[in-house]
């Protein structure tokens, strides 16, 4: 992990980002009363470089973007985050490179009542939202989402501002799933949805675009001689309408015609191109993208499983015979680093404002609906048991955070003193293979327990294995407070491997248990994220609470590294989200006393002030 000194061209130092050589990830001081996570990774520091990217533009699992431009000339990033709740997350950028989460389309997903868990009936792992469609519409001033859930059921949310709220405005009808879908509003502002797997189909949409009013097929997978085609977008350049999609996992296709209906000629795009990135695919779903320059980019993903689908971006340039072509790296295919797409725009950071007093910021997702009586934010996030279960894949209220960069680490500081006989609580590396450090409650006693190998059916969701035990400490009498730590390599290439610590006094860690090795399979499509999960196995009535440390020794110790003063915002927590190329291990980051928001402090060689 890279520690970066902004400056302007001036040579004025404008902040600090503890971030990503090749992500420009960020952290920023945070007005926080509640630190839940601490993601972090080991720093060297070195000027930011503004004229170039790396790719991936963001190390985490944001697939099947829809990128497109508000009425605020900023860009807006839709994906799929399928059972986790709030549903269909929104990014947004100034300039396609460093990208800031900032709401869901869905508030809730619901869509059946496996979304909430019920006791003993059905779960919805790898359901919820997939790819799907995000676009502003001018001339009523709302934001559109539509997309399928359950392979069933077309659905549309609008919303007036892109933060929310989002209702939910209406639905196809069961059996019309307008599967991997783009929405294009046409000149004459008349809506069309492209979509389809294999067979594709164009559907316009009625003038308040709630219903639909015309369906043709207009494209087939055979037409460019393969068996699949999906991901779909649809745009309208310069009077021709294109379609772009995809054969998953290979080949990026461009369709065109001077109609929405056709008839469409097709021309490969990209086909096994090099990825960007050691270990990653080919990228090949997407969204294209024209900047008010006039300049055009193809945002895409890689799979690169633990970290899971991370999008990356390279430029196009359009041909004579009206259609895109990707501009290669110096690999001869997907570039790791081009020119910045908007190099006279200021970095911003990828930043993540966690202001957990009243609650939980756009980075935070539940697995699954969570039970709102359960659960309370206010200086601290109260999880009270919601579910009485054996199964962590079960529980209701498991908090979860994406993982981010190479070696990803996540801390969080629980008082336990008003858990319950029978209750577990910890800290999971969390995916359909999943391993954990917690606490047990038998009786009386409690004892630290590390858990590996809970494992789920990819595709189904039923369970495969509780999982073992592979370490066991106690907890001291008295004790009402404990810290817990995973460390992950998340890299494709790297080791994989997912250690787990606890203290009791949050400066010094001891591990419990061997490694456990994360799962690289691509079937349950979403990467590892970390869990904080509470639930009983006799009744309910217990709770834990996820309060602030005092991280200030740690922060001296990593601001100790610089020997020239540098302008922060002063808020409350320093939050080290980044890719390290560096070694793993050291705690970099902090909270700092409280000031009023927007007030800055000066950060120098003997720490903050």
């Amino acid at each position: 992990m890279d520690v970066i000194l902004h400056q302007h061209s001036s040579g004025e130092i404008i902040g600090l980002e503890i971030g990503a050589s090749s992500t420009m990830v960020s952290t920023r001081l945070l007005l926080l009363s509640a630190a839940l996570l601490l993601l972090t990774s080991a720093a060297t520091i070195r000027k930011c470089r503004e004229e170039t990217f790396q790719n991936p533009v963001l190390y985490e699992d944001y697939p099947d973007n829809d990128i497109s431009v508000g009425p605020d000339g900023a860009f807006y990033f839709s994906a799929s985050n399928f059972h986790y709740s709030p549903g269909a997350p929104i990014l947004r950028s100034l300039d396609l490179v460093n990208w800031e989460p900032v709401g869901h389309s869905i508030p809730r997903l619901n869509f059946g009542d496996g979304y909430d868990l019920p006791p003993g009936g059905p779960r919805a792992y790898r359901g919820g939202t997939w790819a799907s469609t995000l676009r502003y519409r001018e001339s009523d001033g709302l934001w559109y989402w539509i997309g399928c859930t359950n392979f069933w059921i077309t659905w549309v949310f609008t919303a007036s501002s892109v933060e929310g709220p989002w209702y939910n405005r209406a639905n196809f009808g069961g059996g019309n799933c307008m599967y991997d879908n783009g929405l294009l509003i046409d000149d004459d502002d008349t809506m069309y949805v492209v979509y389809g797997n294999g067979k594709i189909s164009v559907s316009q949409l009625a003038a308040d675009g709630l219903s639909v009013v015309k369906t043709q097929q207009v494209l087939q997978a055979s037409d460019v001689n393969t068996e699949t085609v999906e991901g779909n977008r649809m745009y309208k350049i310069n009077g021709t309408y294109y379609i772009l999609n995809d054969q998953p996992g290979s080949t990026t296709y461009i369709w065109k015609s001077s109609s929405p209906w056709g008839p469409y000629e097709a021309k490969i795009l990209g086909q096994n191109i090099a990825p960007p990135l050691e270990g990653g695919n080919s990228p090949h779903q997407g969204s294209l993208i024209k900047t008010a320059q006039g300049d055009w980019y193809f945002m895409s993903f890689t799979w690169a499983y633990p970290a899971g689908r991370m999008p990356v971006l390279a430029p196009i340039v359009w041909g004579a015979d009206g259609f895109p072509e990707i501009v290669k790296g110096s690999n001869g295919g997907w570039g790791s680093s081009y020119p910045l797409p908007l190099s006279s725009q200021p970095l911003y950071n990828w930043t993540r404002t966690y202001t957990f007093e009243s609650e939980l910021g756009p980075t935070w997702e539940w697995n699954h609906n969570p039970d709102v009586a359960s659960f309370e934010v206010n200086n601290g996030v109260i999880l009270r048991t919601a579910s009485v279960t054996e199964d962590i894949y079960s529980a209701r209220n498991t908090l979860t955070h994406r993982i981010h960069g190479e070696f990803p680490k996540g801390t969080v500081e629980i008082d336990f003193s008003n858990m319950a006989d029978g209750d577990r609580f910890g800290l999971a590396a969390f995916r359909d293979q999943t391993a954990y450090i917690g606490i047990h409650r038998n009786g009386s006693e409690y004892t630290l327990k590390a858990i590996q190998g809970i494992i789920i059916d990819a595709e189904s969701g039923n369970p495969v294995d509780p999982g073992k035990e592979v370490a066991s400490a106690p907890v001291p009498s008295g004790a009402a407070k404990i810290w817990f730590r995973a460390e992950l390599d998340a890299r494709p290439t790297g080791t994989r491997d997912a250690d787990f610590f606890y203290s009791f006094d949050g400066v010094e860690f001891t591990k419990l248990g061997d490694a456990y090795k994360l799962n690289s399979g691509w079937e349950f499509f979403i990467a590892y994220r970390f869990g904080i999960f509470n639930f009983a196995t006799k009744q309910l009535g217990g709770s834990i609470k996820a309060n602030t440390g005092d991280w200030n020794l740690q922060a001296r110790q990593l601001l100790s590294k610089f020997k020239r003063p540098t302008i922060v915002r002063r808020e409350a927590l320093i939050f080290s989200l980044a890719k390290s190329r560096a070694q793993p291990g050291l705690i970099s980051t902090s909270t700092v006393s409280h000031r009023t928001p927007g007030t800055f402090g000066i950060l120098t060689d003997s720490g903050l002030r």
